[in-house]
């Protein structure tokens, strides 16, 4: 069971904290940190398709791990580039970009194994599942208060994205879904290193882990950003 949506609304009244107001925030520090956060960040690489490995039987808890990443790429997606238009910080708009690349190669998977796309229609804001409808509505209200209270739920989204897939890997043995899942986290932990670091500059303080523990938190800072591979992070449940 999938359960990890409900802890993040259950710790938003105590991990999103008030910022300063929206307008006139940064802007000479927008131009400097958007180098390297382009559209590259997370990005897959070419010679690794988990959609041209070979097919394997597939469980039903693997494909509820497929369909709702498919929904929780989107629900970081969405977010992303409201904020985007609302602070003009160039980091949402390429890690956005970064999110909609992600929400395609699920899509891979889905029609490899021709299992049904939760997103029927890909309208913004608009989710199949329920529990991510309600996650969305409230991220996308407190990410709204201020460029720092949205830079806080882009980075708390991103932690959540890495312990989610840490499920996925631990309940899938299969070749493809296990690349694809060590992609998706590879790209979360590049994601999260750059809204981090935009973070700390626009607060002045040590970002602190919300949903991850603060040794994991410190080790993906510590990384450089990833690029190619099968990404770090679980390895799956191994064989059958």
């Amino acid at each position: 069971m999938l359960t990890r949506p409900l802890l993040i609304a259950s710790m938003l009244s105590t991990t999103l904290m008030t910022g300063s107001l929206w307008a006139g925030q940064g802007s000479g520090l927008r131009a400097g940190l958007a180098a390297g956060s382009g559209p590259g960040v997370g990005s897959f690489d070419p010679t690794t398709c988990p959609a041209a490995m070979p097919y394997e039987a597939v469980d039903a808890i693997e494909i509820e791990h497929v369909v709702f990443m498919r929904e929780e790429e989107k629900l970081a997606r969405d977010l992303y580039l409201v904020f985007a238009e609302q602070s003009g910080w160039p980091q949402f708009t390429n890690i956005a970009a970064s999110e909609q690349q992600h929400m395609e190669a699920v899509k891979t998977l889905l029609e490899k194994y021709a299992i049904e796309d939760p997103i029927l229609t890909d309208q913004a804001g608009v989710f199949t599942n329920p529990k991510l409808q309600g996650l969305y509505d409230t991220l996308l209200a407190a990410g709204q208060a201020s460029a720092t209270e949205a830079f806080r739920v882009a980075a708390l989204v991103e932690e959540v994205d890495i312990a989610d897939l840490d499920n996925a890997l631990a309940e899938t043995d299969n070749q493809d879904l296990t690349q694809l899942f060590n992609n998706l986290q590879r790209g979360s932990r590049n994601h999260l290193r750059a809204f981090v670091r935009t973070l700390e500059s626009l607060t002045g303080a040590p970002y602190s882990a919300q949903q991850l523990t603060q040794e994991r938190l410190d080790a993906i800072l510590a990384d450089g950003m990833e690029r190619g591979g099968s990404g770090q992070g679980g390895q799956g449940r191994g064989q059958r």
